[in-house]
């Protein structure tokens, strides 16, 4: 079975990692969040953009990079970043890898970007936005890890609700 991982270093904005949240509650994925946080855990913007899902998620949180390394022993991290050498669907997520993004304002610091290369991904964007919205890209880079291990333990087949599908 999948067991992804999603990681946020040191996240900002408390909407974001509260809509991260729940998509990582609809995909049966951990969420790990690596303090300094730019706001606390029972902020009302965090849990209203979790909705009800946040009592459901899988979280913990470390005190810092080096905690989350130590307490994760062996970890496959990909990183994504706008400043990875390649593309995020040109790697092979295996169902227990994790997928660690920055903080919203500067992104993973260089220096692990540099220890992590070969792990460095990224989603292609035109001309010279910075960078897409973190709740955004958790999405695109988590359900491609997921495509790839065949959405394992979602489900597949959607129900109308006063019809049935032809």
């Amino acid at each position: 079975m999948a067991n992804l991982n999603i990681v946020l270093l040191e996240p900002e904005i408390p909407s974001n990692t509260g809509n991260i949240g729940r998509t990582c509650v609809a995909t049966g994925t951990r969420l790990h969040l690596i303090e300094p946080l730019g706001f606390r855990l029972t902020e009302k913007n965090l849990r209203r953009a979790g909705m009800d899902y946040w009592k459901d998620l899988d979280v913990t949180t470390y005190i810092n990079y080096e905690d989350f390394l130590e307490k994760n022993p062996g970890a496959k991290i990909y990183m994504a970043t706008t400043k990875g050498p390649q593309v995020y669907t040109d790697v092979s997520y295996g169902p227990d890898c994790y997928i660690m993004f920055g903080k919203e304002s500067a992104g993973i610091p260089e220096e692990i970007l540099l220890e992590n290369q070969e792990r460095a991904v990224r989603i292609p964007m035109i001309g010279d936005i910075r960078s897409l919205n973190l709740a955004n890209s958790v999405a695109i880079v988590l359900y491609e890890a997921l495509r790839q291990n065949n959405f394992d333990h979602m489900r597949l087949d959607g129900h109308l609700t006063k019809y049935d599908w032809k």
